[in-house]
Order: C-alpha cells, then sequence, then structure tokens
C-alpha cells in the first residue's frame, strides 16, 4: 500500500484577496512523486465538500525542445505536494482516510501546521487564480541574473543555478518551514559583458 505524508492543507476557491481567508488554513500535504493529480483526482471526488474549500497543485511553465521545436508544458511545481485549504482540518483528516491509500497529516506533534502567511501570499501574488506560475525573462550582465518579467521577478528567492540551453532556473526558497529548490521555467534573451552593457547604456 502506498503512502501519503500530510503536512498542510487548504480548501476550495480561491479569495480574491488574502482577507477574504477568514479562518481559512493552507496546508502541503505530502505524496509520492509522479502521484500528485491522481491523489488530487481522489480527494476532488471522494472528501466531503463541506469540510474542503479547495485542494489544487501549482504548476509553472516550462519549455521543452521534441519533434525539432520547441513547446511549452506544464510542470508541477512542488513534485509530491498537493495543496489543500479548510477551516476543519480535524475533519478533513477524518475524510481524507476515506482514500484508498494511507493518509497523514504531520504537524509538530501538538497539531497540523498551516503555512505560513508569507508562503500562502507567495502561492497567491505569484500563481494567480490558476496557480501557474508562467514563464520568466531576463538576460546576464556579466555574474549578474537581471529578471525583467515573470514569477521569479516577484519571489524572494536565490538563483542557484541557470540553464539556458533547457530555458529553467533553479531558485532557492523558503517553503514547508525550510529551504528547498524549485525549478521554474526562464528565459534568458541575451547575455553581456559589463563592458558591452555599460556601452550600450
Amino acid at each position: 500500500m502506498k503512502s501519503i505524508r500530510i503536512e498542510e492543507l487548504r480548501t476550495d476557491k480561491v479569495p480574491e484577496k488574502l482577507e477574504d481567508m477568514g479562518m481559512e488554513n493552507w496546508y502541503a500535504v505530502q505524496v509520492r512523486t509522479g502521484r500528485e493529480e491522481s491523489v488530487l483526482h481522489l480527494i476532488k471526488k471522494i472528501v466531503d465538500r463541506t469540510v474542503l474549500t479547495e485542494c489544487f497543485i501549482p504548476y509553472c511553465e516550462r519549455m521543452k525542445r521534441y519533434q525539432g521545436e520547441w513547446h511549452k508544458e506544464r510542470s508541477v511545481l512542488f513534485p509530491g505536494y498537493v495543496f489543500l485549504i479548510t477551516e476543519r482540518v480535524d475533519e478533513l483528516f477524518q475524510e481524507l482516510k476515506k482514500i484508498p491509500e494511507f493518509t497523514k497529516i504531520l504537524g509538530d506533534g501538538a497539531g497540523f501546521i498551516p503555512l505560513r502567511e508569507e508562503e500562502r501570499k507567495m502561492l497567491t501574488d505569484t500563481g494567480g487564480r490558476d496557480h501557474l506560475f508562467e514563464m520568466s525573462r531576463g538576460y546576464i550582465v556579466g555574474d549578474q541574473v537581471i529578471i525583467t518579467s515573470g514569477p521569479i521577478k516577484k519571489m524572494e528567492g536565490k538563483i542557484t543555478f541557470i540553464d539556458r540551453h533547457k530555458r529553467f532556473a533553479v531558485v532557492q526558497m523558503d517553503m514547508f518551514g525550510r529551504k528547498i529548490d524549485v525549478k521554474i521555467g526562464l528565459e534568458i534573451v541575451r547575455k553581456q559583458s559589463k563592458g558591452e552593457y555599460k556601452h550600450g547604456n
């Protein structure tokens, strides 16, 4: 039997503003990597909607090359996690037991721990109502990366790696109470030396 560990949750309809969230909390349910969408489908199908406001998976746009062309595709932003929103986490946990896979909501031993406000804000401000982190764009001057548009420009994170050929960046960010590395689509439109940049400006 496959196991699903649940760290944090929250519910259904994304509020227009953070102030409209009321007492609802967001939690990240840890699942087996690659099983995110199937688990999300089971939650939507089985769990009583009166205890679940929303369940979703944040995605990011990535460029992939095949058949001689570049194609824009969606990838799971946080592999191994499904997000839930609820104000009735104890009842939700009981509902999750209906899923034909073992589930467990992780906490600190005293209770379930919801996402922090800054984590929720990052997801809503950057991913929007569709929970989609679109492609970012930028350029490189010397050893400095200048992000001109996209979610990376909004995120407070440190770019640790850029693959210009595969068009993505690895960004280190605070999430789930720790620092994690996430891959986000990034198009580097040009690369210049500092001398070239100063001359051009």
